[in-house]
């Protein structure tokens, strides 16, 4: 093994929280992952040690020039008891991309994904093992160089934080309620629509508010420019069956490229549908639902895998979807995602990495 990383074992172990009852983000395992850079020196000393508070100094740039980054995955436990993480190269290489657009030193993937398996493995009594339950694992990089000015700061810090995750939908997969924003902009091309940080999120939580107030748990966005096409559904890319056509956003530069966009695809490819990544407009959107031709919309991510959607509101068109009811394409998608990623279904891709 390149990358070995030193372990200090907490001494207050936490009481495991009822993994049936497991709300998203909200409870954490005993140890993290930290590793810093220096500018000069690079990467260095990685080490696995107890969770806690971190202390910096107030004039980290984190905090007022917000130069962070971070990934999301899971790990999973089959049914043997192996633990499973699902296409983590696919994280690492996306954290470089992002890093190149903010100016964060560049960091070896094998070094990332090696990390992970290590925090993972010291903390594997922690993974849930009831149904459509899941290890979150969470890496990011902070600035934390103390200096108030406009550049790259000199010293940053990876992390590795890790949280028992429950089923993202109580009660099973069910459609949602979809608000589609033509007021505010997520991302244009040329911005940082296409890189995982904070600050994309941030900006996104107004158009989130409007949209829960008016009774809907999520926004389509429009593209920035025109506001015509669509793009993304809140934090997922998003899927349009019309006709027998499924339909998603390029990869233009505002989007980001979701790893599960990415093994949706395939799967589609692989199943020989007819697939497209092109621009589509809501204007298309609304002719195809009142012709009855539009047959299913879904989102795709890491926390749901796959979100059906039952209703899109747009002005003063309310565009109900396959009559509220999860598609065939959905649900089909599903099962199979999640029978790959716990090991239920052989991996014919190659996905799945063994902790």
């Amino acid at each position: 093994m390149k990358y070995s990383f030193e372990i200090t074992r907490t001494a207050c172990p936490k009481e495991k929280p009822d993994e049936n009852d497991l709300v998203f983000g909200t409870v954490f395992t005993d140890h993290m992952f930290t590793m810093d850079y220096d500018e000069g020196i690079g990467w260095h000393d990685g080490k696995i040690v107890p969770y806690g508070p971190l202390s910096m100094d107030p004039a980290a740039t984190v905090f007022h020039y917000g130069q962070e980054m971070f990934e999301g995955l899971k790990a999973y436990k089959t049914k043997e008891g192996r633990i499973l993480l699902f296409r983590p190269d696919k994280n690492a290489e996306r954290i470089n991309s992002t890093n190149d657009r903010i100016c964060i030193p560049q960091i070896d993937p094998e070094l990332v994904v090696e990390a992970v398996k290590a925090v993972v493995r010291v903390d594997r009594d922690w993974i849930p093992s009831a149904p459509c339950t899941s290890l979150y694992i969470r890496p990011f990089i902070i600035a934390t160089e103390a200096f108030l000015g406009v550049r790259p700061a000199r010293q940053y810090k990876f992390m590795i934080i890790l949280s028992p995750v429950g089923a993202y939908y109580k009660g099973g997969l069910h459609p949602t309620k979809i608000f589609v924003e033509d007021e505010y902009v997520r991302a244009v091309v040329g911005g940082t629509g296409y890189a995982k940080i904070g600050g994309n999120y941030a900006a996104s939580l107004k158009a989130q508010q409007k949209a829960a107030a008016r009774g809907y748990s999520q926004v389509l966005w429009l593209d920035g420019v025109e506001k015509k096409y669509v793009e993304e559904i809140g934090t997922s890319n998003a899927f349009f069956v019309i006709d027998d056509e499924i339909i998603t956003s390029p990869l233009t530069g505002s989007i980001l490229p979701g790893i599960t966009r990415d093994s949706v695809l395939a799967i589609l490819r692989g199943w020989g549908m007819k697939v497209s990544e092109r621009r589509l407009t809501i204007q298309e959107v609304a002719e195809a639902s009142k012709d009855g031709r539009l047959k299913e919309v879904f989102a795709t991510g890491t926390a749901a895998v796959i979100s059906p959607v039952g209703e899109l509101c747009w002005k003063d068109q309310c565009m109900v979807i396959n009559n509220e009811e999860i598609g065939a394409v959905s649900q089909k998608l599903y099962d199979e995602l999640v029978a790959i990623q716990t090991g239920q279904k052989n991996d014919e891709f190659g996905w799945t990495v063994e902790v």
